[in-house]
């Protein structure tokens, strides 16, 4: 099975660009069908800002070139591959990191691994998601909590009130990240608007050099942004300070503090967990409420199970494996949100797709959006129906794209255990509505997100 976990936001070219700093450059040619270059310097990089992001671009080069196809970043050939069948034959053995990891860890100017080879980097993947599971086991009444405060303001709105579900989700995840990544200091709301100031500021700023070098142009960003990451990484390296000096056990900083990583290693998993984990949650929360609000049918079918399941009493980590259809409304809303419509892998050694062959220190980009409402894959793809995934064929194809089973990001399955908790509760208790004439236009960025803030309404269930 593919390890396609990666996970970011920012400008799309981030995943394209870091890849290529990291790596030297190979001039080999694939003989994959394709564009040729646009500029002998970029590339196809001004047909990519054309089309408004790489998942329109590449939507676009799979339509024209078919399910495998190629394109010039810069001076290199890079490959995409545009269905399941070809993903599944591509084979590719760099498993000791995933290139989310080692994309955002460059770009904050971090070193992944632990400096000692392969073995090293797959012992502290490990324990970065031990220590996720952990958190989650050993904090599970904080998101219970957490989420019963949002649930029972929104208990109180009129009828009319129009809600705004962007607002309401980031907080709910910042919330969640940040009190089970680095303990009670974050009940403090101050403490969590602070974050969030300094959580934005990084978001808005990493990458946009590989797009147009606008971060060094400007003196007063390049401030504002090396500001934000330097109060950032003193706050979590005090909070690691504190938590080793009161010995505690209970979240993902301790879990860290007990192993052999170094004060900056620590440090900079923790950079990685907080920041990426409140844009993972707080998007598949928005798009799952979205969703619903678009179909009575899915809320009452999601009601029926959570009152045969849980009854009155509040959902609990052992039984979130028993609410199946509520798996299949977010496995839906990862699809047709394409929560996550890009991830890349450098070609460490020679490969083969058909009869395409891959040369060595190849950028291949899995263009996970095409293949998620891809037709011959999905029927009716644009559709949002979580009954699919009754389907075996669905839940094998979904597993394969990384996004269940083994090989599913940490900070993914946080995401589902926050959400699975948020819609326990609320689909209870409130009736969701879509706001009359709204469409949630996707943003297509390395996580999905709408393009504009997005509003409900609710009603109590009688």
């Amino acid at each position: 099975m593919l390890d396609f976990a990666i996970f970011a936001v920012t400008f799309v070219v981030i995943l394209v660009g870091a890849v290529l700093y990291l790596y030297p450059s190979s001039r080999r040619a694939s003989g994959v069908p394709g564009l040729n270059p646009t500029d002998e310097k970029d590339g196809n990089l001004q047909d990519i800002v054309s089309k408004g992001s790489l998942h329109e671009f590449l939507v676009s080069l799979h339509q024209e070139f078919g399910s495998v196809a190629s394109f010039w970043f810069g001076g290199r050939p890079v490959v995409s591959l545009g269905s399941v069948n070809h993903l599944q034959q591509h084979i590719n053995p760099n498993h000791t990191t995933d290139s989310f990891e080692t994309m955002l860890k460059s770009l904050l100017g971090y070193q992944s691994g632990m400096g000692g080879g392969a073995s090293e980097s797959v012992m502290r993947k490990k324990m970065y998601e031990s220590a996720i599971s952990n958190s989650l086991k050993n904090n599970f009444p904080t998101i219970l909590q957490a989420v019963e405060e949002l649930v029972g303001k929104w208990s109180t709105f009129p009828e009319a009130q129009h809600i705004p579900l962007c607002s309401h989700m980031l907080g709910l995840a910042l919330k969640t990240v940040t009190q089970l990544g680095l303990g009670e200091r974050f009940r403090d709301d101050a403490k969590v608007i602070s974050f969030r100031k300094n959580h934005d500021a990084i978001w808005s700023e990493i990458g946009k050099g590989y797009m147009d070098g606008s971060l060094e142009k400007s003196s007063s960003r390049k401030a504002h942004y090396e500001t934000a990451l330097s109060e950032m990484e003193s706050m979590l390296l005090s909070v690691a300070k504190e938590r080793k000096a009161q010995r505690k056990q209970t979240v993902f900083v301790d879990a860290l503090l007990q192993s052999s990583l170094t004060e900056r290693q620590i440090m900079e998993d923790c950079m990685v967990f907080t920041l990426a984990g409140c844009v993972i949650t707080a998007n598949l929360c928005i798009w799952a409420i979205h969703f619903l609000s678009t179909s009575e049918e899915v809320q009452d079918k999601l009601y029926q199970e959570l009152q045969d399941v849980l009854g009155s009493d509040p959902v609990s980590l052992d039984k979130i494996p028993q609410l199946r259809y509520c798996q299949q409304v977010l496995n839906e809303t990862v699809r047709t949100a394409k929560l996550t419509p890009v991830a890349a892998r450098l070609q460490e050694l020679e490969g083969k797709v058909d009869q395409h062959v891959i040369p060595k220190e190849t950028l291949v980009i899995y263009a996970l959006g095409v293949v998620l409402q891809d037709a011959d894959t999905w029927s009716a793809p644009y559709r949002f129906d979580p009954g699919r995934f009754e389907e075996d064929s669905a839940r094998k194809s979904f597993c394969l794209l990384g996004f269940s089973g083994n090989q599913t990001c940490p900070e993914l399955r946080f995401a589902y255990t926050v959400a699975t908790v948020l819609l326990s509760t609320l689909v209870r208790r409130l009736k969701l509505h879509q706001l009359q004439g709204q469409v949630a236009e996707v943003r297509s960025e390395l996580v999905s997100s709408p393009k504009e803030e997005t509003w409900i309404t609710v009603s109590r269930r009688s």
